[in-house]
């Protein structure tokens, strides 16, 4: 699993975000589009994308995009 393509996944969230103005460090609760909704969405993603179960304490714990993709590659 690469940093690109769980970036790429991670746009797929939202309706008006380029994935271009997405890095591995972005601050994802910063974006105007994040919400709780947003954060059901990334953990379905994860779960259906990765097979992993990704925890709401991990989603408050993480800042960055790069956060998450280190959780969920563990």
């Amino acid at each position: 699993m690469e940093i690109k393509d769980f970036i790429e996944k991670f746009s797929e969230i939202f309706d008006d975000i380029d994935v271009s103005t997405l890095t591995s460090e972005t601050k994802f609760r910063e974006l105007d589009e994040w919400s709780s909704l947003s954060a059901l969405g990334l953990m379905a993603m994860v779960s259906d994308e990765y097979d992993v179960e990704l925890k709401g304490d991990e989603i408050r714990n993480a800042e960055t995009i790069s956060d998450i993709f280190n959780t969920i590659s563990k």
